[in-house]
């Protein structure tokens, strides 16, 4: 595992959070670019993409 995508993952992890229950279209966008830079660190670290919308809990 690499350290840049752990970072990445964390990163995402904490922008996701961040903006996942905001009803706006502005939050529902950053929460999937949260998404995207967790995934990014996800699958540089061979690790599977996350899936499901932002926000349902899985």
């Amino acid at each position: 595992m690499s350290v840049e995508g752990k970072a990445k993952e964390a990163a995402g992890y904490v922008k996701e959070e961040l903006y996942e229950r905001g009803k706006s279209p502005e939050s529902q966008k950053k929460a999937q670019e949260g998404r995207d830079l967790w995934n990014e660190g996800r699958v540089e670290d061979g690790k599977p993409p996350k899936t499901t919308k932002p926000g349902t809990g899985h």
